[in-house]
């Protein structure tokens, strides 16, 4: 159980993050990791709970509280303080397809469920996790394992995002030919495009597909499945199909001026950023720039304060990054105790550069855009924000957002990123199989299952449950991977 005394010997340490200044002047990660020594330290602190919430993955209140693979996370953490790495290891990856992915992006869920949490400070899971995988890397541990046996049988995989290659990874190391068809020009789908490099530098996704290739995994590059290759294709030549695209439609603000020039979708901006980097470092020109730019984005969350973080990499005059709903408590309320999910607020590393660079938070809370304002060449130069104020619905009881009349102001602006989530899957895609959505416009299927209406063809991640997070797209694609196994095979040891 680590130390029976480290919680009260040692304390929380974390991967320290690089300076501000330093760390705007590029897209690199920005922590520096901890050593082997700090992480065995860390691994003492955990108390291998009689109820051990960091792993539990449970609905607790509102929120899911823990992690939702289920990792092993005690065992793990009194084999790292035990000096046993490669037996952490191997603890590690019976759970976790991507640690390398989930020790880098995962919100830590886990942390927030800690028991030395509820009266002090959780253990570091997420740096020990880090490290584990990357001390195998250097060790050789997490080369690649080609499976022995081969089934014939042969599923296609439409999507390569963290879903889609945790279903692939499963479904491979059981012996069934997997083959991925990506739309993009590089495989990772949210890994690659969706999250900045300074998040997830995209070597560490290329050096796990390399992996995976190795172990006999297809990729299909560039392959738009429902466009450019027909789904009646891939369903005779496959014997499942597993849909794995995302909930790819952004929500959109139809507001007056919308058609302005200068408003763009967070993902697209994100994208353009991420593909320039990798294909010409960021020539002039390649990419929505927000160089010397009035910024203005619209909505909170990862995505929104990855806008700002990039933004202020680009050169941006300012960045004002709006949130329709009142700011959360700075801790927890009454209401919202330990081990539930923590609604507070979240000072994310993108606000605490704007801080820094600006001098003041970029978020201005409980407001939105009433219209955009563009000049005569239709060039956006400016927005008319509004104030907002909570108010019960006198049918429904629900807190909704109201204007505040009389409290209308304009801001100076001339690059508008849209963060305000998304509605669900591309329907392109949905139709081409056949498949029924639900009123979400997410692929539906019975509770419990992700086997759709068509014969074959299974779906999985945020195209089957919504938009989520990285942690929960793997629990998904490991999820989908046992029941296509099991309606292949007729069992499944997955």
């Amino acid at each position: 159980m680590g130390k029976p005394t480290g919680f009260m010997e040692y304390k929380r340490e974390d991967a320290p993050a690089y300076s501000v200044k330093e760390r705007i002047k590029n897209f690199d990660e920005f922590h520096d990791p901890l050593s082997k020594e700090d992480q065995q330290k860390q691994g003492a602190r955990c108390m291998d709970c009689g109820v051990p919430f960091c792993q539990a993955g449970m609905q607790i209140g509102s929120a899911f509280s823990g992690c939702p693979l289920n990792n092993l996370i005690p065992e793990w953490n009194d084999l790292i303080y035990k000096g046993n790495w490669e037996q952490a290891y191997n603890r590690l990856k019976v759970t976790n397809n991507f640690p390398e992915f989930t020790s880098r992006v995962c919100p830590a869920l886990c942390e927030k469920a800690c028991t030395c949490g509820a009266n002090g400070d959780a253990v570091s899971v997420k740096a020990n996790e880090y490290g584990i995988i990357e001390n195998a890397y250097e060790e050789g541990l997490a080369d690649a394992r080609i499976p022995k046996v081969r089934t014939g049988k042969k599923i296609a995989i439409i999507g390569s995002g963290p879903s889609g290659l945790a279903a692939a990874d499963q479904l491979n190391q059981r012996g069934h030919s997997v083959t991925v068809f990506e739309r993009n020009d590089r495989v990772g789908g949210l890994l690659m495009y969706g999250i900045p490099n300074m998040k997830l530098e995209k070597d560490v996704i290329e050096r796990k597909i390399n992996i995976m290739e190795e172990e006999g995994v297809t990729f299909e590059t560039c392959s738009n499945v429902g466009k450019d290759i027909k789904a009646s294709e891939i369903l005779k030549d496959f014997d499942r199909v597993i849909l794995a695209c995302g909930a790819s439609n952004p929500r959109d603000i139809k507001v007056p001026g919308r058609e302005a020039n200068g408003i763009h979708f967070a993902v697209d901006f994100l994208k353009s950023t991420t593909k320039s980097l990798l294909d010409c470092n960021l020539r002039e020109g390649t990419f929505i720039s927000a160089k010397g730019k009035n910024v203005m984005v619209i909505g909170g969350g990862d995505t929104g304060n990855d806008c700002v973080g990039t933004s202020i990499r680009h050169g941006a005059k300012s960045v004002l990054q709006l949130e329709m709903m009142p700011k959360l408590p700075d801790t927890r309320s009454a209401d919202n105790p330990w081990p539930q999910w923590p609604r507070v607020c979240k000072t994310d590393y993108g606000q605490e550069e704007a801080i820094e660079v600006y001098g003041h938070d970029p978020r201005v809370y409980q407001t939105t855009v009433k219209q955009f304002i563009a000049d005569k060449n239709g060039n956006l130069v400016g927005a008319e924000l509004v104030k907002l104020k909570p108010e019960k619905d006198a049918k429904t009881g629900r807190l909704m957002m109201k204007e505040v009349e009389g409290s209308e102001y304009k801001v100076d602006v001339e690059l508008v990123l849209i963060a305000a989530g998304f509605l669900g899957s591309e329907n392109y895609v949905t139709k081409a199989f056949g498949v029924e959505t639900n009123a979400r416009t997410n692929v539906a299927t019975a509770e419990g299952s992700h086997k759709t209406n068509v014969e074959n063809v299974f779906v999985t991640g945020d195209m089957h449950r919504g938009q989520s997070l990285v942690v929960w797209a793997i629990r998904e694609g490991r999820d989908v991977a046992k029941e296509v196994d099991e309606s292949l095979m007729g069992y499944t040891n997955l």
